[in-house]
């Protein structure tokens, strides 16, 4: 295609844009707001500093564990928690075969240790995580049955080593139970939108609520690091209400329903770094509460940094929602890869009406894309409920920036309400190659673009600094 053919075909697409989008203005640029947010990341980093534990080792083996795969280890890994907690702290060690074992509850200064070679394996029986315990199941708080790794009000706590965690969850067991736990969940929401006593939320048996892989609660200064974790029965890491958190190297591999990655909920001063996520929902999905419930509590989740990550398998890279109604704010995500034909969308904000919430000062930059199912960027506020309720969700001030796809149906697909809040997005100096749709876009405020170019499958075109505003 010659320059003017080329030219022509440019404004021929904005003119098709600026019919769909009544309000986007395709002429000189706009000031760009002053960006100043990155700034905020060395702050949040000198405050999230991983736990020290003293040279000490409890082997499991010493409490009386068996690595047979066939021996229940429950109470020497108790045990040896216990006195690791007592003597003022150290390593748990699990070292040396497979060790079957029900819930895990850590104590301060515990560092629950997996060496190279050795996998933790949890059984599937849902009495062996009984008595229930306080915990959040999808943002609402209740009684239930123990998350696998759980810890209530401690601190300086850590899971690390090179072995594996392996929650055995299958569809002959706790992931069936999405399909007939259906009585249980619809209870636990009633329960919310009637604002019960959480003490009288009860769960755990005779109910079908599943459980979390890790979930320290009301917890801070924690470290996971190094692990595998495979087969969760539903969210992998879940720290709620915690401060100070560190998650490094850790590979997720879980295909079951619900198995998002690391999920901070009304958590602050979180750190996720060379992580690689492959799952069967959000590889990362940042939380804050559900409805009522969440703002009740009406703690945001706030002050996070998601960097030198790897994004495989998943409904969306980095996710805010939909649990949300605390709200999430500061959040910074960088140098990550994010590739996979089973990978639906790289940033995603979802909430609704019922949820509302407000999500501000998102920061995405010098991240990689291969192809993504859906689009670069979601904003969902027609999830599930959709319009239907008094809280309008907010998302504002968004920044993408240096950001390069090798293919997506769309840049954007943005789905928001009368009422509702989206707003100040900002693409800037991004590259986004194989697109194949129109974007599509309801109830938004600004949307920028700067120094971005945006080739279709076929051919190429480019933006520079457009406002829409339909």
């Amino acid at each position: 295609m010659n320059k003017r053919n080329r030219r022509l075909s440019v404004l021929a697409l904005l003119f098709v844009f600026c019919l769909v989008f009544p309000g986007f203005d395709s002429s000189a640029q706009k000031a760009r707001p002053t960006n100043t947010g990155w700034s905020q990341v060395p702050a949040i980093l000198s405050r999230i500093k991983a736990p020290t534990f003293p040279n000490r080792d409890f082997e499991i083996t010493k409490f009386g564990a068996i690595a047979d795969g066939k021996t229940e280890n429950t109470e020497a890994i108790r045990k040896a928690i216990e006195a690791c907690n007592k003597a003022g702290g150290g390593r748990v060690v699990v070292a040396g075969g497979v060790f079957l074992t029900g819930a895990v509850h850590l104590k301060s200064n515990v560092n629950l240790h997996i060496a190279e070679g050795a996998t933790l394996k949890f059984i599937p029986d849902p009495a062996k995580y009984l008595p229930v315990v306080l915990t959040r199941f999808e943002g609402t708080e209740c009684m239930n049955y123990s998350p696998l790794i759980y810890a209530f009000e401690q601190q300086n706590l850590a899971i690390t080593g090179k072995g594996v965690l392996d929650g055995s969850a299958s569809q002959e067991n706790w992931w069936a139970w999405k399909r007939t736990g259906n009585d249980a969940v619809r209870r636990l929401s009633e329960f919310n939108d009637k604002g019960t006593p959480v003490a009288e939320r009860v769960f755990g048996e005779g109910h079908k609520l599943r459980v979390n892989f890790i979930q320290p609660y009301r917890s801070r200064n924690i470290l996971i690091e190094g692990v595998t974790i495979n087969n969760s029965p539903m969210w992998e890491i879940n720290p709620v209400l915690c401060t100070n958190v560190t998650v490094r190297g850790v590979t997720v591999v879980s295909h079951g329903p619900n198995n998002d990655g690391c999920n901070p909920e009304s958590s602050k001063d979180v750190l996720i770094e060379n992580c690689v996520f492959d799952t069967g929902d959000d590889c990362i999905a940042i939380k804050s509460g559900r409805n009522d419930d969440g703002r009740r509590i009406g703690v945001p989740s706030e002050n996070i940094i998601v960097r030198n990550s790897t994004m495989k398998d998943g409904h969306g890279g980095v996710v805010m929602g939909s649990e949300i109604s605390g709200g999430v704010r500061n959040v910074f995500i960088e140098n990550c890869k994010m590739d996979s034909p089973n990978l639906d969308r790289a940033l995603r904000f979802k909430s609704n009406a019922k949820r509302g919430g407000v999500i501000e000062n998102i920061f995405m930059r010098n991240v990689e894309i291969g192809r993504v199912a859906e689009a670069i960027l979601t904003v969902d506020f027609l999830y599930e409920t959709g319009a239907s309720g008094p809280h309008k969700p907010v998302v504002r001030n968004v920044t993408i920036e240096n950001v390069r796809s090798a293919s997506s149906p769309r840049v954007m697909w943005i789905a928001g309400f009368a009422g509702a809040t989206i707003d100040n997005i900002r693409f800037n100096d991004c590259v986004f190659r194989g697109v194949e749709a129109t974007e599509q876009i309801q109830h938004a405020g600004s949307i920028s673009f700067r120094n971005v170019t945006i080739e279709p499958a076929q051919k190429g075109r480019s933006r520079n600094s457009p406002v829409a505003k339909p």
